[in-house]
């Protein structure tokens, strides 16, 4: 990633149980302010896989379709890329992604993310967005009841 203007802040070895994996996400989200936090490993199927539920514990909000695409991207040519459980989302204003353990996975998971990770940076932090506010949805609320037989799709007489 310091080939896309990344540099490395903090990085830690952690065992693969949330009761270990919760705290690191909050000290760097909450404390050290970090833009984005990519955790390798621990998204399989197997009994010792928990980093995809501690990152579900520290998130505000989700962005599956980063998790989606990292998936996607891999499965044509790793079709077991499909057994992934890893995350994607929001904590305050930090990005959290989970990519797979191997090193193919991260590969992937890193060629994947430099596509978007800039932008997707500027909207979390709300920093540098051409995204203007639209003011009309085009959506209108009826303030006066409908007449006798009519509904939103069929407006009646």
């Amino acid at each position: 990633m310091a080939s896309h203007g990344f540099a490395l802040v903090a990085r830690s070895l952690v065992p693969d149980e949330t009761s270990a994996i919760v705290p690191v996400l909050l000290e760097w989200a909450d404390r050290t302010g970090v833009d984005l936090i990519v955790t390798t490993g621990g998204t399989g199927l197997t009994p010792r896989d928990f980093t995809p539920e501690a990152t579900r514990a520290v998130l505000d909000r989700e962005a599956p379709g980063i998790a989606e695409a990292i998936r996607m991207e891999a499965l044509a040519r790793f079709p077991r890329a499909a057994l992934s459980r890893g995350l994607a989302g929001v904590r305050g204003r930090t990005l959290i992604v989970n990519l797979p353990g191997s090193i193919g996975g991260v590969n992937d998971g890193l060629t994947v993310l430099t596509r978007w990770v800039h932008h997707a940076i500027e909207l979390v932090t709300g920093t540098n967005t051409p995204h203007e506010r639209i003011q009309d949805s085009g959506f209108r609320i009826q303030k006066e009841p409908l007449n006798p037989g009519s509904s939103i799709l069929n407006p009646g007489s």
